[in-house]
């Protein structure tokens, strides 16, 4: 069910890992961020949608949950930063990909819940794009490699939304961007800096799996985040971060596993 945040600003919120469909109304149709997982939240999804026709898509980041489609959504362009489309093609240039995600999927029961037919259609915008091209509200695209390479997270101006993608979220520490070109610290640290300077500019957040959050949330969430980070780099536990830990949230504990293997990562780049 589509839950407003803001004027004009929707979210559907997916039993898979909390993930959140972003819907941003405009004068013909409405802007489509991230639509969700499960073939059936994407067809309720498209039921909420009745009389309101996809006139644009848009993909955070080339990771599986975030390039889905549903034929019921229509076939609009489905927009994604140049780097994003690139990396979604290599990865799905392999013979093996959607294999290879079905397999990832079955241990969750979603395999057969979950239809990669439309995975991945991602049109990249020119190098460097700073909005989304289409006639609604302005939608600045805020470009990174923390998480993905060209990762992006969009500001809604004129509602004041921040659509932060796979970061910023209240249950999922950082999960860092292991790219062989990538600097995983260094790239967190520099988008979080990036999500600060539009801070002001911002009063919702909605983190890409987790709960929304208003503009103190969202301030909260960057310390946090940088918090946790700078413990990695350092080489130390994070200390009071409730998404880790002994008293991790019931259901999250291989939130703890993600972050051990980020520490072990780290350790064996040296």
């Amino acid at each position: 069910m589509l839950e407003q945040v803001a004027d004009g600003v929707l979210v559907h919120e997916s039993e898979f890992l909390q993930s959140h469909a972003v819907v941003v109304q405009g004068p013909t149709g409405v802007l489509l961020v991230d639509p969700g997982v499960r073939d059936a939240e994407l067809a309720c999804l498209a039921d909420d949608l009745a009389g309101q026709t996809v006139v644009a898509g848009f993909s955070t980041h080339s990771h599986w949950d975030h390039i889905l489609w549903h034929a019921r959504l229509g076939d609009p362009p489905r927009y994604g930063t140049a780097r994003c489309a690139a990396d979604v093609r290599e990865q799905l240039s392999a013979p093996e990909a959607k294999a290879e995600i079905t397999e990832h999927l079955e241990p969750t029961g979603l395999a057969d819940q979950v239809s990669l037919d439309l995975l991945g259609l991602v049109t990249g915008l020119p190098a460097g794009a700073g909005e989304i091209p289409w006639d609604g509200p302005v939608v600045r695209i805020l470009e990174h490699d923390a998480h993905a390479p060209g990762h992006a997270a969009l500001l809604i101006e004129e509602s004041g939304v921040l659509i932060a993608g796979d970061m910023l979220s209240d249950i999922l520490v950082p999960m860092l961007n292991w790219a062989p070109a990538a600097d995983p610290i260094e790239d967190y640290l520099a988008a979080l800096r990036l999500l600060e300077g539009v801070a002001g500019e911002a009063r919702v957040v909605v983190a890409g799996h987790g709960s929304v959050g208003g503009a103190e949330e969202l301030r909260g969430r960057i310390e946090r985040d940088r918090a946790y980070v700078l413990a990695l780099r350092e080489g130390r536990e994070p200390s009071d971060d409730p998404r880790i830990g002994p008293a991790v949230r019931p259901g999250w504990e291989w939130v703890n596993d993600v972050h051990e293997g980020q520490v072990q990562r780290l350790a064996t780049r040296g």
